[in-house]
């Protein structure tokens, strides 16, 4: 039976940081998005306003920001030899992330079956950010379940990769996870723990697990 492997963007694949953060760093702007990813992680805001709050701060945002973002991020190290295996051993990988999806997307070129963020106009802005696109950590399992559908899996064989509260819910709903260099909350919750910089010595806790 094939596995679907469902990672997680901000603080896993990234390290220490996330898409925003990289994305405002090339408008001068990261310690207003550090305080907002302060904000989310300790709950005081949820998606939709934190979204809503680095539009803001976006107004002058450009495919070649996020580009430099993209290239400059701090990823972790043998990402794309991971998802080969997957793909060579017959199983499916997938990226689901609060981030932007113009950000996200961007995975599939490394070798995700599919990448989801959330949705945010088109750059450069002319129109509002809409809150109803804008995913949460039950969004994360819904789009696990469409993605079970289209490659013809089961929750049961799904394994997930996370580091915070924004995978709790993924994390419940399936029987393997790691987690990432993961924050308290999500430590415990997790039937595998990994910390460092290397996606393959993640990956290698859960590789022959069926």
């Amino acid at each position: 039976m094939a596995r679907l492997h469902l990672f997680d963007l901000d603080g896993t694949l990234l390290h220490g940081t996330s898409a925003p953060v990289e994305i405002s760093r090339q408008l001068g702007l990261e310690a207003e998005t550090v305080a907002l990813d302060r904000a989310i992680a300790a709950g005081r805001i949820g998606p939709p306003e934190y979204a809503t709050e680095v539009y803001a701060l976006w107004k002058e945002l450009t495919q070649e920001h996020v580009t430099a973002a993209f290239a400059a991020a701090p990823w972790l190290t043998r990402i794309q030899e991971v998802w080969t295996e997957i793909r060579e051993i017959g199983d499916y990988c997938a990226v689901i992330s609060l981030s932007p999806s113009f950000f996200v997307e961007r995975l599939t070129q490394w070798g995700a079956h599919a990448a989801f963020g959330s949705r945010f106009p088109a750059l450069p802005f002319r129109e509002p950010v809409d809150p109803v696109g804008i995913l949460s950590s039950a969004a994360k399992v819904r789009i696990a379940g469409r993605l079970c559908a289209e490659f013809g899996v089961g929750l049961a064989d799904c394994v997930a990769y996370g580091d915070s509260m924004s995978d709790k819910d993924l994390f419940e709903a399936v029987p393997v996870s790691v987690a990432v260099n993961a924050d308290r909350h999500l430590a415990g919750r997790a039937t595998h723990t990994y910390a460092g910089q290397d996606l393959w010595n993640a990956y290698e806790l859960v590789r022959h697990v069926r």
